[in-house]
């Protein structure tokens, strides 16, 4: 028999449970910062749980830059906001919830 998911209750293959939670209203943050060295990274905030390690792991493939994930916060390495907001978009977050400052 096969798995099903705790949350909706469905069986693991047709779980919609990923899709649900990325449309919910949540406002998504993106911003850059500086670092050591006079660099700069982009920070995003807003995300959480598993999609928060997913996420990290498309930004930083899709963007060829470095990297971490750790606190709800992702921390790409360079200045990538409006990329970053784009390619959000991509993986399937609203654009209306992501705000770039």
């Amino acid at each position: 028999m096969a798995e099903m998911c705790p949350k909706c209750g469905l069986p693991k293959e047709i779980c919609v449970c990923d899709i649900l939670d990325r449309e919910v209203a949540r406002r998504i943050k993106v911003y850059s910062a500086k670092a050591k060295f006079r660099k700069y990274v982009t920070i995003v905030e807003g995300l959480a749980g598993d999609e928060l390690e997913k996420t990290a792991k498309e930004l930083k493939n899709k963007l060829a830059c470095g990297g971490t994930f750790k606190n709800g916060v992702i921390e790409l390495q360079g200045d990538h906001k409006q990329e970053v907001k784009k390619l959000l978009s991509q993986l399937g977050y609203p654009e209306s919830s992501v705000d770039v400052l």
